[in-house]
């Protein structure tokens, strides 16, 4: 069972606050409307209207499930077949602080999630010396622990032109976002933080944030952010940490995002740009110029990272019955810092249908393509180390794979069972996974659950 103890006193009177609150709407449901009614958007029902009645005067509790399985049908580094499973809880509270204090346009959401499980893609799929960079089970990540993953306090003026966001949350939930319903990692939440990880966290990881949008008009706005870049919030003991102990600087992103209607379509297209503040180590030389692995000496220091990324969606046709169905078009692309980054670009691009049949209104079926891209200087750093090692055999034990590029596909079929239940059976091939040519080209076989109580 997962372990629910917590360091810190203020983590454990949040969790009694929502399993309290909880256990009371579980209370009222033993009487109320028929659970596991496809309709419901809560597997649980509506707690006989009460969980009605409570958002309607502000107070929304969630207890969401994600779990996901892969296996290894063929290639990879190991060829031992053999299937893994990863999951994550998610446990939070949204306030209206409107309906509840009467302060304008203010809200507050704060959530817990807890993640558990293996990964396929750890020592199957990547070679464990240098592992990979896609992953086949996103849920997988950042630490099988539970953290305080959002506690934020929003408040909107002029009209809701200009909304800001305090708090405890990741980069991910505002700037470069992106959909998760693909079960690769690559096609899936902000690919920013995907490939500049030691910096930039995505969800479950929060920080110390501030976040200010401002609606230039109904379909643009421009927002910029400044997050707290301290790698000690990756720590599985710091789940809940909140002093600034360990911070190293700061990232600061800034994007523009436009939302229009093409021939009455929704669409959103990003572009951006984040900058760190926090020094970054050379990934390939010293501070003489030469190869550090060859020379011996310490990587040489740069006083900043940056980079930048563009996203685009679009839904391109549509039913007349029904303007949710139809097909929608994306692509993503993110470059980085050569000097300090070990992927210098990313880009990928798919296609989604929802509802490809009458009978299964709501089921949607995705497919999608990327390409992530290792830095040179990096892969050369890989030869400069096995050259000062004397080690050539890609099959010795302390040989260092020098990586290159690698593919990744996926095509899934969603099956709406039920407006709290989604299921997702899918099929990935990654080309050179991890960017190693030596390693076997990798299918996988996988299911993504997702589901909210």
């Amino acid at each position: 069972m997962p372990d629910f103890s917590f360091s810190r006193d203020s983590a454990i009177s949040a969790l009694r606050l929502l399993g309290g609150c909880t256990a009371l709407g579980f209370a009222t449901y033993a009487q109320a409307a028929p659970a596991f009614d496809s309709d419901s958007p809560w597997m649980l029902g509506d707690w006989n209207g009460t969980r009605t009645e409570l958002s309607e005067k502000g107070y929304d509790f969630k207890l969401d499930y994600t779990g996901e399985m892969g296996s290894n049908l063929h290639g990879g580094y190991d060829h031992d077949r053999t299937a893994r499973y990863s999951d994550q809880f998610g446990l939070g509270t949204h306030l209206d602080l409107q309906k509840i204090l009467g302060w304008d346009d203010a809200e507050f959401q704060l959530t817990i999630t807890k993640r558990s499980g293996n990964n396929i893609s750890n020592d199957r799929i990547n070679d464990p010396r240098v592992g990979g960079f896609t992953s086949a089970q996103e849920v997988w990540g950042r630490g099988q622990t539970t953290r305080l993953t959002q506690m934020w306090y929003q408040q909107k003026f002029f009209d809701q032109k200009l909304d800001i966001k305090v708090g405890r949350f990741g980069e991910g939930e505002d700037f470069n976002s992106f959909p998760c319903d693909f079960q690769n990692l690559a096609f899936c939440g902000s690919q920013v933080g995907n490939w500049v990880g030691g910096i930039w966290y995505n969800w479950p990881v929060s920080q110390w944030a501030l976040r200010v949008k401002y609606h230039l008009t109904p379909e643009l706005y421009a927002q910029v952010g400044a997050y707290e870049q301290n790698p000690s919030n990756l720590d599985r003991g710091n789940g809940f940490k909140l002093s600034g102990s360990g911070t190293q600087g700061a990232v600061l992103p800034v994007e523009l995002v436009w939302t229009p209607k093409l021939n009455g379509l929704p669409g959103e297209y990003r572009a951006g740009y984040y900058y760190s503040s926090a020094k970054a180590a050379d990934v390939y030389k010293d501070q003489n110029g030469q190869p550090a692995a060859l020379s011996g000496e310490a990587y040489r220091s740069a006083s900043s990272k940056h980079g930048v990324w563009f996203g685009a969606q679009q839904q391109v046709t549509s039913i007349a019955s029904d303007h949710s169905r139809g097909l929608s078009v994306f692509a993503n692309a993110t470059m980085h810092d050569k000097k300090t980054n070990a992927i210098d670009n990313y880009v990928q691009a798919g296609v989604v249908y929802k509802g490809p049949f009458d009978a299964r209104a709501k089921d949607d079926i995705g497919f999608a393509l990327a390409r992530v891209h290792v830095n040179p200087a990096f892969r050369k750093n890989a030869e400069a180390s096995n050259r000062a090692n004397a080690v050539y055999d890609y099959d010795d034990p302390t040989f260092l794979p020098p990586q290159d590029t690698e593919y990744s596909a996926e095509l899934y079929y969603g099956v709406h069972v039920a407006n709290w239940l989604t299921v997702r059976p899918n099929l990935q091939y990654i080309r050179h996974p991890g960017g190693v040519d030596q390693v076997d080209d990798a299918l996988i076989a996988g299911i993504k659950i997702q589901s909210s109580f």
